[in-house]
């Protein structure tokens, strides 16, 4: 849009009306839910398995680590397996504290800004009597949250998934659809974020084998939740294509950076790639992946079989018609440095789990401390290896430049 001063127009009358019809034109088009964090966030991810067996994953971590590169945010992963907005999973110790204060006392310590939500699994099994029950309590949890200065995201429940007819299928999973609605009527009465994850777990459970157990994802059903969280969210995840031509005297993009400073004649052309982000590294189990890879066009080869390569390492190799038409990049240095930073994700949530989570916890933290309180000083000393993986993860998680070399394969 164009603005023109009129002639004699005031100034101070002519940028009220720019204020006006521009204010007027974000306000349209910015979301009242868009998703943005701050430097420093520490982003917590509380709810029953779906939270707790991801910790062994890292996929949620990583694309939101990889998405906001540049804001330094970190993680705690207090999901427990069967929890409930009451925290009655939590009853490993001996009371006190009641298993409500552990789960109270849980949320403060990890110093949340930003919360993920993930409960309603379990309390289902109760059906229609307890609903207002769940309300109730998954409103309590919202309360303790936005006193700690924090916001939170709900997420919807996940469905059941079982060939099985005994296990009764339709009906639980109407249960879990009643209960994600409840879930829905509290976001909205609260003005909160609501990410719904059922149907798009169901409908790719219909794809790929991403649910184990009938209830629990594995490593490709996080990865796939991942994607359904960068959409919900709005965070960029479109794969890109980046189009090369041949021609003389030398190759040309528009999209691409090419380098023409390579000395082996055997070299078609040498371009650089830069990311605006880490790709997520594929599951390793999976023979389904979607389409979400990145794209490379090379037009303009002559009929043959030709091989992308990065340090020196194959990347992928295709005819020159695959070429024209487009080939997925899967692998190379980009999806290597994203593996690395999983990796660190990983090992870092395990330190936590078991430092939030000691074994024999009732005798280091609870009420019995007085016996075995003396090893709390080793639990204390692992903050020094989760904040050293924080910072590397921190420091490694914006993608770097990668020189692409295409050469004939004879």
């Amino acid at each position: 849009m164009r603005i023109f001063r009129l002639p004699g127009l005031p100034v101070c009358v002519f940028l009220l009306l720019l204020t006006l019809v521009y204010g007027h034109t974000l306000a349209q088009n910015k979301s009242p839910n868009a998703f943005t964090l701050k430097d420093g966030d520490r982003m917590v991810f509380l709810g029953n398995s779906i939270f707790e067996n991801e910790f062994q994953y890292g996929y949620l971590e990583l694309a939101l680590t990889t998405r906001f590169a540049d804001k330094g945010i970190t993680f705690r992963n207090l999901g427990w397996t069967g929890d409930n907005v009451w925290g009655e999973a939590r009853s490993t110790y001996t009371n006190p504290p009641t298993p409500y204060e552990h789960l109270m006392e849980d949320i403060t310590k990890a110093a949340p800004t930003v919360v993920f939500l993930a409960y309603g699994g379990v309390e289902a099994q109760e059906g229609q009597a307890g609903v207002a029950h769940f309300k109730d309590g998954l409103n309590k949890l919202i309360d303790k949250i936005e006193s700690l200065g924090a916001k939170a995201v709900l997420l919807s429940t996940i469905p059941v998934v079982s060939a099985d007819t005994a296990q009764r299928i339709d009906e639980r999973n109407a249960d879990l659809e009643l209960y994600s609605k409840a879930i829905a009527d509290v976001a909205s009465q609260r003005g909160k974020q609501f990410i719904d994850i059922y149907n798009p777990v169901l409908n790719t459970s219909k794809k790929a084998d991403i649910i184990e157990n009938t209830v629990h994802l594995n490593e490709t059903g996080y990865y796939y939740l991942a994607d359904v969280l960068e959409k919900a969210l709005g965070m960029p995840n479109d794969r890109e294509t980046s189009t090369i031509t041949i021609a003389k005297p030398t190759p040309y993009s528009s999209n691409v950076r090419i380098l023409t400073d390579s000395k082996d004649n055997n070299v078609i052309v040498r371009f650089v790639a830069a990311d605006k982000y880490l790709p997520l590294p594929f599951p390793q189990a999976s023979s389904w992946v979607g389409n979400d890879a990145n794209v490379v066009r090379i037009v303009g080869l002559k009929k043959g079989y030709y091989t992308l390569s990065a340090g020196n390492e194959q990347v992928v190799t295709a005819s020159a018609k695959e070429w024209e038409k487009g080939v997925e990049i899967k692998q190379g240095p980009q999806f290597e440095q994203s593996a690395r930073i999983r990796e660190m994700i990983v090992r870092k949530n395990e330190l936590h789990f078991f430092q939030y989570r000691p074994l024999n916890q009732t005798y280091i933290i609870g009420f019995r401390k007085y016996e075995q309180g003396r090893h709390v000083k080793g639990l204390e000393e692992q903050n020094i290896l989760i904040k050293w993986l924080e910072g590397q993860i921190i420091l490694h998680s914006e993608p770097k430049e990668v020189v692409y070399e295409l050469r004939k394969l004879e």
